[in-house]
C-alpha cells in the first residue's frame, strides 16, 4: 500500500505531475484565452487605492462577488470617482492571479451602471447610422471663412451662449448672432432641438449654424444622442458646427455635424475669422497698396520730369507758332478742298440728274397711258359693231322665228286646244261631248266644255 501511495517527492514514471505554480498559469491561461472580453455589472465593494495608482475592488451582487484589479494606466480614464456601494458597469477579461490562485477580472474601463446602458445604445445607433452613411465626408459643407450671420442653437439662460457670444465678441465683432432658443436637457430637448435646426435650414437667415451646451453626463447630453436630432442635423442645407459639453464628450450629433469642436467656444473659434488676423492682412495689404501707389507716383514723376526737360528743349513758344502756321495752311487746304469737293458732287449731280430725266418712266407711262387710251377706244368702237351687228341676226332670227311661231299663228286668229292632261287636240272624234278642253288664243285661254263634235 505505501509502494502505491510513494514517498514524498516520489515522480512515478508516466505520471505529469503539476507544481502549484504550473497549475495556476495553466489556470489563468485558460481563462484568459477561453473567455472573450465582456461586460459585467455590479456593485463596488472593498475599494482599495495603494501608492501604485492601482484600483482593487470587489464586484458583488446578492448572490455572489468576484475580485477585480484596474491598473492605473486604464482607471485614469475613468470620468468619475468610483466610491464602495456604487453600481457600476466594468468591462473586463477574465484572469487569475497566480501568487493566491485568486480568480479575478482585470478591468479595462469603467462606467456607472446608467452610463453603461446609455453607451449601448449610443453605440448601437453610432453603428446603425454609420451604416446608412449619415456620416460620410462627403456629406459635409464646408465651413463659409466670412459668415454674414452666425445661427446659434442653444439654451438661451446657459453658460455656452455666453462662451459663444464671448468669443464671436472678441473675434470678429462684425459678424450678427441670431439666437434659436432650445432646451438642451430633458424628455422634450431632443424633438424642439430638431425642430429647431429644420426651421433654420428653412429660414436661411444665416451662412452657419452652431449647435452647443456646456458640460454635463452622459445623461444630461442625451438629447444630443438621439436619431431625430441627428437626422435634421444631416438634411440641414446650412453648414452646422457643434460644441457640445467637454472635448471628451462625444455625442451622435458630433458625427452628423459638418464640423464638431470640443467645446462651444471652440465651435465660436471655428465659425468666426480671427479679427485681429484679418486686421494684419488688411495692413499688410494696405502696406502692399502704399508701396505700389508709392512706386506709381515715383514712375510718374519721373516722366513728368522727363517730360518738362523735353518741353524746355523743345522751346513751346516757337513750336507753337509753327503749330499756328501749320494750322493755317491745313485751314485753307480744308477749305480748297471743301470747294472742291461741293463742285465736284454739284457736277454729279447735275449728271446724275440729267441721265435720270433721260432714263424717267414718265415719257414712258405717258405713252403707255395713250396707247392704253387708243386701244381702249378701238375697244369701244369694236364691241359697239359687233353688239350692232349681232342685234341685227338677233332681229332676222326674231323674224324668222315669228314667222314659223305657233304663236304667231295664234295671232291669225287660230287656237291651241288641249285635254286637262295637256294633250293636244288634232282631231275632233278624240274628244267626247261633255268633256272640259282648254283652248289658247294669242292673248289669253278659254276653258270650254264640248257640247257637240262633227267630223266634217
Amino acid at each position: 500500500m505505501e509502494e502505491e501511495r510513494g514517498l514524498p517527492g516520489d515522480v512515478t514514471p508516466g505520471r505529469d505531475v503539476y507544481s502549484v505554480s504550473r497549475l495556476n498559469r495553466e489556470a489563468r491561461e485558460l481563462l484568459e484565452t477561453g473567455l472573450p472580453l465582456l461586460w459585467v455589472e455590479g456593485e463596488l465593494s472593498n475599494l482599495a487605492r495603494p501608492s501604485s495608482g492601482h484600483l482593487y475592488f470587489s464586484l458583488k451582487d446578492a448572490q455572489a462577488q468576484v475580485r477585480c484589479a484596474m491598473f492605473r494606466n486604464r482607471n485614469q480614464l475613468v470620468r468619475f470617482r468610483p466610491a464602495d456601494g456604487m453600481q457600476v458597469l466594468a468591462r473586463a477579461r477574465v484572469s487569475l492571479y497566480e501568487a493566491r490562485g485568486d480568480y479575478q477580472l482585470i478591468v479595462e474601463s469603467l462606467e456607472e451602471a446608467g452610463d453603461g446602458a446609455l453607451r449601448r445604445a449610443f453605440e448601437q445607433l453610432k453603428q446603425r447610422l454609420l451604416a446608412e452613411g449619415l456620416f460620410e465626408a462627403e456629406r459635409k459643407q464646408p465651413i463659409p471663412e466670412l459668415p454674414r450671420r452666425v445661427g446659434v442653437i442653444t439654451s438661451p439662460t446657459g453658460a455656452a451662449i455666453h462662451d459663444v457670444l464671448t468669443v464671436l465678441r472678441r473675434r470678429f465683432p462684425a459678424i450678427p448672432v441670431l439666437i434659436y432658443p432650445v432646451p438642451v436637457q430633458g424628455k422634450a430637448a431632443a424633438p424642439e432641438i430638431a425642430r429647431m435646426i429644420r426651421r433654420a435650414s428653412e429660414r436661411a437667415e444665416c451662412d452657419v449654424l452652431i449647435l452647443c451646451r456646456g458640460g454635463g453626463s452622459l445623461e444630461d447630453l442625451w438629447a444630443f444622442n438621439e436619431e431625430v436630432v441627428a437626422r435634421a442635423i444631416a438634411d440641414c442645407e446650412i453648414p452646422l458646427v457643434t460644441g457640445i459639453g467637454h472635448e471628451v464628450d462625444v455625442t451622435i450629433a458630433d458625427f452628423a455635424a459638418d464640423l464638431r469642436a470640443p467645446t462651444p467656444s471652440g465651435a465660436a473659434e471655428s465659425v468666426s475669422p480671427d479679427g485681429a488676423d484679418w486686421l494684419r492682412r488688411l495692413d499688410r495689404l494696405g502696406e502692399r497698396l502704399t508701396g505700389v501707389e508709392r512706386a506709381g507716383l515715383a514712375r510718374r514723376a519721373e516722366r513728368l520730369q522727363w517730360l518738362a526737360r523735353r518741353l524746355l528743349q523743345q522751346h513751346p513758344g516757337q513750336r507753337l507758332c509753327q503749330q499756328t502756321q501749320r494750322l493755317d495752311e491745313l485751314e485753307q487746304r480744308l477749305l480748297r478742298g471743301m470747294q472742291s469737293g461741293v463742285r465736284r458732287h454739284l457736277l454729279l449731280l447735275d449728271h446724275g440728274l440729267a441721265r435720270l430725266l433721260r432714263h424717267t418712266p414718265l415719257h414712258r407711262i405717258e405713252r403707255a397711258r395713250e396707247h392704253c387710251a387708243r386701244l381702249a377706244q378701238r375697244l369701244h368702237q369694236h364691241m359697239r359693231r359687233r353688239l350692232e351687228r349681232h342685234g341685227d341676226q338677233i332681229a332676222g332670227l326674231g323674224r324668222a322665228l315669228d314667222a314659223v311661231s305657233p304663236l304667231a299663228t295664234l295671232g291669225r286668229g287660230y287656237a291651241i286646244v288641249r285635254r286637262p292632261d295637256g294633250s293636244v287636240v288634232r282631231d275632233a272624234r278624240t274628244v267626247s261631248a261633255g268633256d272640259e278642253i282648254e283652248a289658247r288664243l294669242a292673248r289669253g285661254r278659254l276653258v270650254c266644255d264640248v257640247k257637240e263634235t262633227r267630223d266634217e
